[in-house]
């Protein structure tokens, strides 16, 4: 048996094994080494002797055993490791009694790979990893390491180049700009249980699920504090509040993995399992989500695995080569976003995305997650011109190997995470998004609806005297709405670059665009499928949203403002309460036109319903600012309905112009029912009904 000991700068060298101690002899340039009859039993120690007189004694990495096992490298070679973020990245552990951190990464093309960090002196000579074999992961044992060391990695690549690394799976990071990875092990106790085991008994296509976004960074900052974002915990009790006030049922955090650059709210990522940074530890963020659970709201976290930035310090040629994307920039980078593409060809990429997605549900307790950019990573041609691409095996334009991994990270998180579900935001007319993967789809438990986002969106900002041309904008989406499962989306790309606030594309004065607004959140609630509002449109902000600005939160204090809010909380209530809004999302005859061709009056009417259930729900909208009198549509009960909500009350701001309290039906066919009402429509205004049965 051989012992070896390296270090560059040090004279003399000395094992320490319990009591004995033996001299290893200097063999040049820092090297040392001595012959034993038998293996050193456990771990031992070295002690170096400098020039100077200094010494340093450390427990040797290398006389431990590898702390990543042969069914690990088997599972990531594999493509199927859905845990590997358990044993692979910076894991602090006591081993042989010695407390310490086992370092591994993925590096297979790597001439040598050593972690450095102030625990060496980021000297990359000092603790040189351990190739495990074919797999390519590398790893060492590092005693002495404690949570919340700084490390890299320094990879030396078949070309003789030096590449300083940080840790594609670190579990933190150092605050941009700096680009650490810090070792980390979470403290955090929970306190959701009972919320996490309700969340396995519920069907989410068949609940009430309304989605309010933000981004976290600039939903609100402290103006006397140099305009700082608010942290993780101080910004927990706000949120739930104000959320819980407005009726929505989830939270959707824009990205908040690390991300180097800030302006790119959070979408090119360079810390995949790391929490950002830049409102506290990743224990603070599981604090904010569990106070979210304890009040009943669940979690929504964008998740990016379409792309990632050409930052050098991250995942781009990794260890000298095309690692985690592709070699050819035809398929390797994206022409829009100036990012790199990731090759899900490759098992261990596969591995590497998937176990990301696991992990976030798993060890941050988030309900679901929505997946960006879907349709970047279906299609080959995706915003390429004909010479800018390569075609599949078959001569097509789809990613066979992106539709694979998808299906396969649907699988793994309805298996691994029971209870959480999966949003695409997928843009294009492709089928099955939201289909089970065993009936050839996708999937996702859901789908943005973009489609009907941009026909709303063009049908609102229209003057309402040309609205009686325009509204098959609002009944087309009825044609495809039930062969996918979707969200009614408003989100932050409909407010910024160009685009306006959403209460500045409604047309007309001040009182008429509140009224427009009204209008469109009680028909985005009201119509089949979830629905998704971006933060600042509850209180009408009428500036774009700004990454590096708080919301306007002074205009929430107006009369008016607090009207709108007063509105759409009560909204969201009703939405939650009358379970004809979302039970039969699924459905097809959960919706009926009562008229959708009143051109003339520009008025739409339809019914919401739970298929096999007697109760219904009634909704008129007046697309104008003329009020209706006496206008009668045809409705299928007899009796009595009373109003649930009308957005022209005056404590919404309203006009009051119809008069309220029940309204008894007469035996007048119309609309294909055998009786109909008369009512008073307000101007610009949606009435909800609901029959006395």
């Amino acid at each position: 048996w051989v012992v070896r000991g390296y270090h560059p700068d040090a004279m003399h060298c000395v094992m320490v094994n319990g009591k004995d101690e033996v001299a290893l002899e200097p063999l040049g340039d820092g090297l040392f080494g001595v012959e034993q009859p038998s293996c050193p039993k456990g771990h031992f120690e070295l002690r170096y002797r400098f020039a100077n007189g200094d010494v340093w004694q450390r427990v040797e990495p290398f006389s431990f055993l590898p702390t990543v096992h042969e069914v690990d490298s088997y599972l990531l070679s594999e493509g199927t490791h859905r845990r590997l973020y358990e044993s692979v990245g910076a894991r602090p552990m006591v081993l042989d009694g010695v407390s310490g951190t086992s370092f591994s990464v993925w590096a297979p093309n790597a001439r040598r790979v050593s972690v450095i960090g102030d625990f060496c002196n980021w000297d990359g000579r000092l603790c040189p990893m351990r190739s495990l074999g074919g797999a390519g992961i590398w790893e060492i044992f590092v005693p002495g390491v404690e949570s919340g060391a700084y490390y890299k990695f320094e990879i030396r690549t078949q070309s003789g180049d030096l590449r300083i690394k940080t840790d594609p799976m670190a579990r933190a990071m150092e605050l941009p700009p700096g680009q650490a990875s810090i070792v980390f092990e979470s403290e955090f106790q929970w306190s959701d249980q009972q919320w996490m085991q309700s969340q396995t008994q519920v069907d989410h296509t068949r609940s009430p699920i309304n989605i309010y976004e933000l981004h976290l960074g600039s939903w609100a900052r402290i103006l006397d504090d140099g305009e700082r974002s608010l942290s993780y915990r101080e910004i927990a009790p706000r949120l739930a509040e104000h959320v819980k006030r407005l009726g929505f049922t989830h939270v959707e955090f824009m990205p908040l993995a690390e991300h180097a650059y800030y302006p790119s709210w959070g979408y090119q990522v360079t810390g995949y399992f790391a929490a950002t940074s830049r409102y506290g530890s990743p224990d603070d963020l599981r604090y904010l989500i569990d106070y979210l659970h304890d009040q009943k709201v669940g979690v929504i976290m964008d998740w990016v695995p379409a792309h990632f930035p050409k930052d050098d310090f991250s995942l781009r040629r990794f260890d000298g080569s095309a690692l985690y994307e592709h070699e050819d920039a035809r398929r390797g980078e994206h022409p829009d976003w100036g990012t790199l593409i990731f090759n899900y060809g490759r098992a261990e990429v596969r591995s590497f995305l998937v176990a990301n997605a696991v992990y976030w549900l798993k060890e941050f307790h988030i309900d679901a997650l929505r997946v960006d950019a879907v349709a970047s990573m279906l299609y080959l041609d995706y915003s390429r011109e004909p010479d800018q691409w390569i075609p599949n095996q078959f001569g097509g334009r789809e990613n066979i190997e992106a539709i694979d991994f998808l299906r396969q990270m649907n699988v793994a998180v309805q298996e691994e995470c029971p209870g959480a579900f999966t949003i695409a935001e997928e843009s294009t007319a492709w089928g099955g998004v939201s289909a089970p993967v065993e009936n050839g789809g996708l999937g996702f438990t859901l789908k943005w609806n973009m489609g009907w986002m941009h026909d709303t969106l063009g049908f609102f900002e229209k003057e309402p005297i040309h609205r009686r041309y325009h509204l098959d904008q609002l009944t087309f989406a009825m044609i495809y709405e039930f062969t996918e499962r979707f969200v009614n989306s408003i989100s932050h790309d409909e407010v910024v670059h160009g685009k306006g606030s959403l209460i500045e594309k409604m047309p007309g004065d001040f009182w008429q665009k509140m009224a427009n607004l009204r209008l469109f959140f009680a028909y985005e609630y009201t119509r089949p499928g979830k629905q998704l509002t971006f933060m600042g449109s509850e209180f009408g902000q009428h500036a774009e949203w700004n990454v590096d600005a708080s919301l306007d939160w002074h205009l929430a204090e107006h009369p008016e403002r607090q009207a709108l809010m007063k509105f759409l909380g009560d909204l969201g209530h009703l939405y939650q309460q009358q379970e004809e809004f979302w039970k039969g999302d699924p459905d097809s005859d959960s919706f009926e036109w009562i008229d959708c061709n009143d051109r003339e009056n520009s008025v739409m009417s339809y019914i919401r319903k739970v298929p096999g259930q007697e109760g219904h729900v009634v909704v008129i909208l007046n697309l104008t600012p003329v009020p209706r009198e006496h206008y009668r549509l045809g409705v299928p009960h007899q009796g009595a309905y009373r109003e649930l909500l009308n957005s022209d009350d005056g404590e919404y701001g309203g006009s009051d112009y119809a008069p309220k309290g029940r309204l008894w039906t007469q035996d007048h066919p119309l609309h294909n029912h055998g009786q109909s009402i008369e009512l008073s429509l307000p101007p610009l205004g949606a009435i909800i009904l609901s029959p006395d049965l």
